[in-house]
């Protein structure tokens, strides 16, 4: 039967046909059957076609190559665990990984490195479907004065290695230069900063920019809760609770939780912050003392913490320690000194009775809780035997109440500890903790070997930590302590509610956002953000 386009030519048809020589040229016309059987093809030296040669690979598609064939892997396994969105309830969770870059110095115990674990290990178990991620923007400096004093912000805003000499000399500075004693091994500078070997407030690179951003990651979250579109928001880069108002202190120069509460208030009623640091949280106790609207819950190391009876930092938050005396504060800061070496269940019985308690009498609209992880055992700073597993117990009997909670970071001076502590308690804030492999993904980690080794914990998500240090604490001290605390909380039983007569005032992150917004709209940052959005699981995060 004849092919009725076996002879169609022209500029848009074309018949191709192969050669011998590995060439390409259209048939001449209708061929019959007997030159099918021999060398019927017309080569046409002239009009050789070529194939266009595939252009190389780009770093960028190469690397969305990776990135797409790691988030299948990463998919396959949320797919088999059975990670999914909690019912109920929603979760944000807010980051910006240029915190990651910065480095205290190379002594330093604080190690923003550890966020980074916690990113590959929350990505990797695949937690980022099971909530709302949002990339963090840097705070303004009219948003960090509404608590700090304004020279110290301005002072932040450009502190660098390179400009902290002469900052140092400026008078509006230099008032703020504490006095100088002759036993002094670090020199400071105003406000506490130094640019001396082990100072605990270091002047470093990038400072400025990892202070903001991690300020405005946590007013970001802030901002979803307030206005109801997160029931649990999360920022592990925050809970620098040590700042004070005009200084540095702990490693810790904004603070950022205080930030959050003063925002939290233009919403809330009543605020209630607990935090699990090994530290005690001075710097939010110390700024609402004054304050019955927020009432601060305090676990931490107390007293000596070595033969020489130096005290463990900072030396405050004795049970007796109950807020400002005389002023309408007084009996809204709770303290619960712990001495060294308590154990799982001594923290369980602690933590969940006067906890429990300070809930129903404050009865608080909101909760803030700060989950520094050196409260771990085996953490370089800490002193407790507590494991993964108990400390995140405080995160699940926190949201068992169903409140509005921010959820935020801290210490944590064990890099790897710090990040499965923290992988852990986001899967329970979305309701997948039992989900997750105990088994860490290793072949998802691109730092493995961070979790390596019988030094690392073998690849365990919950290695039993070693009882480094011996354990000081007594079960009936301990329920004297709970008694006692119970005492204290039949003031704030009996304090009168708070009248809320006005509307809330725009909220501090939300003129921030808006701008961001408008940049989106007008293009700004355009193709950035859709080459981000489209890799949800990978983006480029897992470097």
């Amino acid at each position: 039967m004849h092919n009725p386009r076996a002879d169609i030519h022209n500029g848009i048809v074309r018949q191709w046909t192969s050669n011998n020589n590995g060439h390409y040229s259209p048939a001449s016309g209708p061929q019959t059957p007997g030159d099918a059987q021999t060398n019927h093809y017309q080569l046409a030296p002239s009009h050789p076609v070529q194939t266009p040669a595939t252009p190389p690979l780009s770093d960028d598609d190469e690397r969305l190559y990776r990135d797409h064939k790691l988030n299948q892997q990463i998919m396959k396994n949320v797919e088999e665990a059975g990670i999914t969105r909690p019912k109920g309830h929603k979760v944000s969770f807010h980051y910006n990984s240029t915190v990651e870059d910065m480095h205290f110095g190379k002594t330093h115990p604080m190690k923003p490195w550890r966020l980074t674990l916690t990113k590959h290990l929350v990505l990797g178990y695949g937690l980022q479907y099971a909530m709302d991620t949002y990339e963090a923007v840097k705070a303004g400096k009219d948003q960090v004065r509404a608590f700090h004093d304004t020279d110290y912000v301005d002072f932040l805003s450009q502190v660098s290695p390179q400009t902290f000499d002469a900052l140092c000399q400026e008078p509006r500075y230099r008032k703020h230069t504490p006095a100088r004693h002759d036993a002094d091994q670090v020199i400071l500078g105003p406000f506490n900063l130094s640019t001396s070997p082990g100072a605990d407030c270091p002047v470093f690179d990038g400072m400025s920019e990892y202070l903001f951003l991690y300020t405005g990651a946590t007013l970001a979250a802030t901002n979803q809760l307030t206005t109801n579109q997160s029931d649990i928001a999360i920022n592990w880069s925050g809970g620098l609770h040590h700042a004070h108002k005009s200084e540095a202190s702990g490693f810790c120069y904004i603070n950022d939780i205080v930030l959050s509460i003063i925002d939290m208030l233009r919403v809330y009623p009543r605020v209630l912050y607990i935090d699990i640091d090994v530290h005690h949280g001075d710097g939010v106790e110390q700024a609402f003392q004054r304050q019955p609207r927020v009432m601060t819950l305090s676990y931490h190391r107390y007293g000596p913490y070595d033969d020489t009876n130096n005290k463990f930092f900072p030396g405050t938050g004795d049970i007796t320690d109950v807020g400002l005396r005389g002023s309408i504060g007084e009996h809204f800061a709770l303290n619960v000194p712990i001495g060294s070496g308590i154990d799982d269940k001594q923290y369980k019985y602690l933590f969940e009775n006067v906890t429990g308690r300070a809930i129903d009498a404050f009865k608080p609209s909101a909760i803030v809780l700060q989950c520094g992880a050196d409260s771990l055992g085996g953490d370089r700073l800490g002193q407790f035997n507590i494991n993964i597993k108990q400390h995140g117990e405080c995160v699940n009997f926190v949201k068992r109440h169903r409140l509005p909670t921010l959820i935020l970071g801290g210490g944590g001076y064990t890099a790897r500890n710090v990040a499965r502590a923290w992988c852990h308690e986001t899967a329970l804030a979305t309701d997948n903790g039992t989900k997750l492999s105990p088994l860490i993904p290793l072949h998802l980690v691109p730092r493995p070997e961070a979790f390596q080794t019988r030094a690392h914990g073998d690849g365990q998500l919950f290695p039993r930590f070693q009882k480094d240090h011996r354990n000081e604490c007594v079960d009936a001290q301990l329920e004297l302590q709970v008694k006692v605390l119970e005492n204290e909380l039949k003031y704030v039983r009996m304090a009168p509610w708070v009248v809320s007569d006005s509307l809330p005032r725009r909220g501090p992150m939300e003129e921030i956002m808006a701008e961001a917004e408008e940049d989106l709209r007008q293009g700004v940052g355009e193709r950035e953000r859709r080459w981000r959005e489209r890799d949800p699981g990978g983006r480029g995060e897992l470097r």
